[in-house]
């Protein structure tokens, strides 16, 4: 059966409906990777937060970063240059001094101690001390990761299907990707598209090959040609017609949904209208799909937030 359809030009928003819908993958339309690393850290006492900032402050020259420009290979090389990364010093010490503001600070009681702490506050940074740097396991925890981003998301997954199946939006992808070497249970085998998941996207746009990464603003303006590039071919076929494709695609016409604020922020910047999806709520994401779209797109998927897992945790919270 076909989604149920509003009519009108219009979303229900109030802005003109998109003519793209672009997806990230990695906890948008699978599960996400960072429900990983927030089980990882907190079965091991690591503030939460802490991985994610070590790989996210070792751009552009980390090594996460290379491999997901397909610069590097994924390798023992890789593996070791990543693990060194998650155990970066400098790094660590402004990450937990940061923490330490936002959750100790305290205003002071009275005018005198105020005075004081001031005078004082200039070297505080410098005297609090710094707890040895958790020791991570970079490379069981990368596949523990991509273990994860192997299911799609339930509630992402029908909105995708009906989407593709009501044809009037080009449904396009764009993923900070890796490359699996030759022979790993997970390299490409064949078409690029053979995959399922990958089956329901027009367009595919992979980090990895094309040598760009979210958030470049290249590889936002490599989206934006590769959908005007589809919708011009395919203007004449009935779901260009449908869909209004004749004119091309322009920024204002692309509707993004990525994770990472980062991305959201690069693609807003680009001129795209941006949907921000929630780790482990992904359906508040599918309602404003729906919204935009004027689809009925929501599965059967009981809406009931995923929460982390606390499973073998040597302390029921992570502390700093």
């Amino acid at each position: 059966m076909a989604p149920t359809a509003l009519k009108g030009k219009r979303s229900s928003s109030g802005s003109p409906k998109p003519k793209v819908i672009l997806f990230d993958i990695g906890g948008v339309c699978v599960i996400s990777p960072f429900q990983s690393i927030l089980n990882y850290e907190l079965r091991h006492s690591i503030p939460p937060g802490w991985i994610n900032h070590s790989i996210s402050r070792s751009a552009p020259a980390g090594f996460w970063h290379r491999l997901e420009t397909g610069s590097i290979p994924m390798d023992a090389a890789f593996f070791a240059g990543f693990n060194r990364d998650l155990h970066n010093q400098s790094l660590w010490e402004s990450f937990y001094r940061q923490q330490a503001k936002k959750h100790h600070h305290h205003p002071s009681s009275s005018s005198s101690s105020s005075s004081s702490s001031s005078s004082s506050s200039g070297g505080s940074d410098e005297i609090l001390p710094i707890p040895p740097i958790p020791q991570i396991d970079g490379e069981w925890l990368f596949h523990d990761m991509m273990e994860h981003a192997r299911f799609p998301d339930p509630w992402m997954l029908p909105a995708l299907q009906k989407l593709k199946e009501d044809g009037r939006f080009v449904v396009a992808a764009l993923s900070n990707t890796v490359i699996w070497p030759e022979g790993h249970k997970w390299a490409e085998k064949g078409d690029f598209f053979s995959d399922p998941l990958r089956q329901l996207f027009d367009v595919f746009i992979s980090s990895a090959h094309v040598g760009l990464r979210k958030p470049d603003p290249r590889i936002y303006q490599l989206a934006l040609e590769k959908v005007d590039e589809f919708a011009r071919a395919n203007a004449n076929s009935e779901r260009g017609k449908g869909g209004g494709w004749g004119e091309g695609v322009r920024p204002e016409d692309v509707v993004f949904l990525d994770d990472i604020g980062e991305n959201l922020k690069a693609a807003r910047k680009a001129g795209f209208r941006t949907i921000k999806v929630g780790l482990g709520k992904a359906f508040e994401a599918v309602d404003e799909l729906e919204n935009v779209t004027g689809l009925k797109l929501a599965g059967d998927h009981p809406r009931i937030a995923v929460k982390p897992d606390f499973s073998a945790a040597k302390e029921v919270k992570a502390k700093l």
